[in-house]
């Protein structure tokens, strides 16, 4: 049972990794080695029996994740209909949430009244709100006729990045866009039947009752904790909460499901036994697990049934129904059935850390507690109890610590040193009393519990934020490599062994090649560049053997997202790029200067280089304006500033944009051109002036492909082997415009472009180069490969 989960989730696991679908003869491949299980355990067969189990589970994973993979992206919205007209009715089918210029939900499509047009079932919108217009009152479970435009789904594609368009996948969110505000808005039905819409209803009731408690400082944690809404906690309390390692704590997770199924299974228990007139019936055990499972259903339900809640429920539905069966089953055995379970219902679990943590960690209590021989305190005094309890919380606490440590490396490249204290007071008064509390008055017509629980979670975000401002309260590094977590996690269960086993001291050996191993540096005369997809803006990453660059910083995405801490910051600290030497900010839009704060807060820098305007926000003590002329070098790597001119000043008469700073960089006899913004005015100075410095291997285009720069005497001077356009998926200018791509193709310039191609990493030693596409190398079935246009 055990082996035949772990091949089917590896067939599972497989399957997400691919960049196309196999065929379907994978499902006759299953089919035919299904009759394994004719053969018999003694004998010669014993020998076929496993391998072939083996072979039969992995293809049937293979099998089972193509076949729903399939159904699900055959739903999807044509080419053709992308940003066009179209008018929908459905139903708003979550809880509408904010964003700063409007709303953001997701819709259930009934009817197009758009002819010949085809939308997917589920699409995710947004509105815009203006100053002309009143604001669309969308709520949750009302049915709307709106007029949308609409795209497929496409997210950014970087090294270590998060992947939107599989998380849009998983969801069934086949398409994505906003509410056009002159077209046909108008709500239809206030009420929409079903359950599923009721539940939104009521998750939306509840927020708007809490939100009239404003202001205080942790409702938005209380918030998330009664329907999930983890929107409401604002960025630097979940920063905190990230630091002490708690941030899984603080919305409806598996544990709290897991916590209030148990409170409810005791409870039921403890009163189905005071009566033998139920006992006689039906087992006390047995209605308490049902009991359980839906306290646990009804409370995932009410946190919208996300999909790390589905995952809960699942888990729990299986515990439950081997007690239902009267089945005794090992622990072990148990989790595998629900992994089976999860699996099957979410193919695409594999691919959220959440479902490694959330079974690493059920694994980990398992492993340490589960058939562990010790005093169980039968019949020992309630303080020897009592103790006992206490040093086996100790014991899971540390195998939490020590155990998730491979799979933290992995998936985030960063463990909270904290998160054992953290999590020894935060678990219990958050399980225990702030979300029975919370829960209590989102039920109840009166708001005492929610104010003693606002009080309680102010006294532990007190001591969290304590805890975060330490400076050791978190290790961050580089990714380690594929080898070492698997040695790392050896070594885990190697350190985790019974009291007794010998050496039991390796196992931290094992862990220190996660640390150690550090990612090859480029050589001594060799640079690598990363041309980041970051939507439309621009960031640019230059690393040599001992040094690194960052040039512009991308956009700000919201008043708390943005590229640096989004894309920049993780990839380049995944990279093994702890510091930046230089920080250029070419110039003084938001597109490039977006990220930058939040790159000086996460790294030290040793210096900015800008032509923003004296006194800018961003510019630290040690900052200095670019300017023609400068040049240094860097492990055989040569630096030069070509633009601004020296003297040169942001005037009446001159545009921000050529005002970029412009940066050559060159290695034997390749080169790369960083040009910001630039346009005509400032393509013609370089010319002028340094027509020799201008040939490039790799030219990042002037402006993003605006048809006010790249003007054709210039671009026959750089003639670049590479252009790259730093472009948003079909962006709202247009860029890059065809006039300037059709130049770029006359000069023989193989084209690049971010929202196609993803990151654009070039590697040039000073005799060749070598180009990575992220999108290319790393395709996964479901990125969306059609054009930019």
């Amino acid at each position: 049972m055990i082996s035949f989960v772990l091949f089917f989730a590896a067939g599972v696991w497989w399957l997400q990794q691919q960049a196309v679908l196999p065929e379907p003869a994978v499902g006759w491949l299953a089919a035919a080695l299904a009759p394994a299980w004719l053969l018999s355990r003694d004998g010669w067969q014993r020998f076929l029996r496993w391998p072939l189990m083996a072979a039969f589970a992995f293809s049937l994973g293979i099998f089972h994740a193509a076949f729903f993979a399939g159904q699900r992206l055959d739903d999807a919205l044509p080419t053709d209909w992308q940003g066009r007209d179209i008018e929908l009715v459905g139903v708003v089918s979550e809880l509408p949430r904010q964003h700063e210029r409007g709303l953001r939900f997701a819709f259930d499509v009934e009817k197009v009244l758009t002819p010949a047009a085809h939308v997917p079932a589920h699409i995710q919108l947004a509105t815009y709100e203006s100053d002309k217009d009143a604001p669309l009152a969308l709520h949750a479970g009302e049915r709307w006729q709106l007029t949308v435009r609409l795209k497929q789904p496409h997210g950014s594609a970087n090294p270590y990045g998060f992947d939107y368009e599989g998380w849009l996948l998983e969801r069934k969110l086949r398409a994505t866009g906003y509410v056009y505000r002159k077209g046909v808005n108008a709500r239809v039905d206030e009420r929409a039947a079903g359950w599923g819409y009721q539940i939104e209803r009521w998750r939306e009731a509840v927020r708007l009752r809490f939100e009239r408690l404003q202001p205080l400082l942790y409702l938005g944690v209380l918030t998330a904790l009664a329907i999930g809404d983890q929107d409401s906690i604002p960025a630097a309390q979940w920063q905190v909460f990230t630091r002490t390692g708690v941030n899984h704590l603080m919305s409806i997770s598996g544990l709290h499901i897991t916590m209030l199924g148990g409170l409810a299974f005791a409870v039921a228990y403890w009163l189905w036994r005071r009566s033998h007139r139920l006992t006689l019936h039906f087992p006390a055990r047995k209605a308490a697990a049902i009991a359980g499972l839906l306290v646990a259903l009804a409370y995932a339900l009410l946190s919208g049934f996300a999909v790390p809640a589905q995952r809960t429920v699942y888990m729990l539905a299986t515990v439950a129904a081997a007690l239902l069966l009267s089945r005794n089953v090992a622990p072990s055995q148990l989790l595998a059935a629900a992994l089976l379970t999860v699996l099957i219902a979410d193919p695409w679990a594999v691919l959220a850390p959440g479902f490694w943590l959330s079974f690493g960690a059920v694994g980990l209590i398992l492993y340490v507690t589960a058939n562990r021989l010790g005093h169980r305190g039968d019949q020992a005094s309630r303080r020897m109890r009592l103790l006992i309890a206490l040093r086996e919380y100790a014991v899971v606490q540390w195998a939490m610590l020590i155990g998730l440590i491979p799979a933290l490396l992995a998936l985030f490249q960063q463990v909270s040193l904290v998160s054992p204290i953290a999590n020894a007071f935060a678990i219990p008064l958050v399980s225990f009393i702030v979300v029975p509390l919370t829960l209590l008055s989102a039920a109840l017509p009166f708001d005492w519990p929610l104010w003693l629980a606002h009080w309680v979670m102010s006294g532990i975000g007190a001591a969290l934020s304590w805890l975060a401002a330490q400076p050791a309260a978190v290790w961050a590094q580089h990714a380690p490599p594929v080898w070492t977590v698997g040695l790392g996690f050896f070594g885990v269960l190697w350190t985790l062994l019974p009291r007794g086993f010998p050496s039991r001291w390796l196992g931290l050996l094992m862990l220190l090649p996660m640390f150690l191993i550090r990612p090859e540096p480029p050589p001594i005369g060799t640079m690598k560049v990363i041309v980041f997809d970051v939507g439309q803006g621009t960031a640019v990453a230059v690393q040599t053997h001992n040094h690194a660059l960052l040039y512009d910083a991308g956009p700000d995405y919201s008043g708390e997202a943005d590229s640096g801490n989004r894309i920049l910051v993780p990839t380049l600290r995944a990279l093994g790029i702890s510091q930046l030497d230089t920080l250029v900010l070419s110039h003084d839009d938001i597109d490039h200067t977006g990220g930058a704060a939040s790159v000086m807060q996460a790294m030290p820098v040793g210096r900015v280089d800008s032509s923003l305007p004296l006194g800018h926000a961003l510019l630290p003590s040690h900052s200095s304006r670019c300017a023609d002329g400068q040049n240094w070098a860097w492990d055989g790597i040569e630096f030069q500033f070509l633009h601004p001119a020296t003297n040169a000043q942001l005037g009446k008469k001159t545009h921000d944009n050529d005002m970029s700073c412009v940066l050559r960089i060159r290695t034997g006899t390749q080169s790369v051109l960083l040009t910001g913004d630039i346009e005509q005015n400032s393509e013609w100075r370089l010319l002028n002036e340094h027509a020799a410095e201008l040939p490039a291997t790799l030219l990042v285009v002037p402006h993003h492909g605006s048809k006010t720069s790249s003007h054709a005497e210039w671009l026959a001077a750089v003639h670049p082997k590479y252009a790259a356009f730093t472009v948003g998926y079909r962006n709202r200018f247009g860029h890059p415009k065809e006039e300037v791509v059709e130049r770029y193709r006359a000069v023989g310039s193989e084209l690049l472009r971010s929202d196609q191609d993803g990151a654009i990493i070039a590697t040039m030693d000073g005799k060749q180069v070598r180009i990575e596409r992220w999108r290319q190398e790393h395709a996964r079935y479901w990125w969306n490969d059609s054009n930019g246009y």
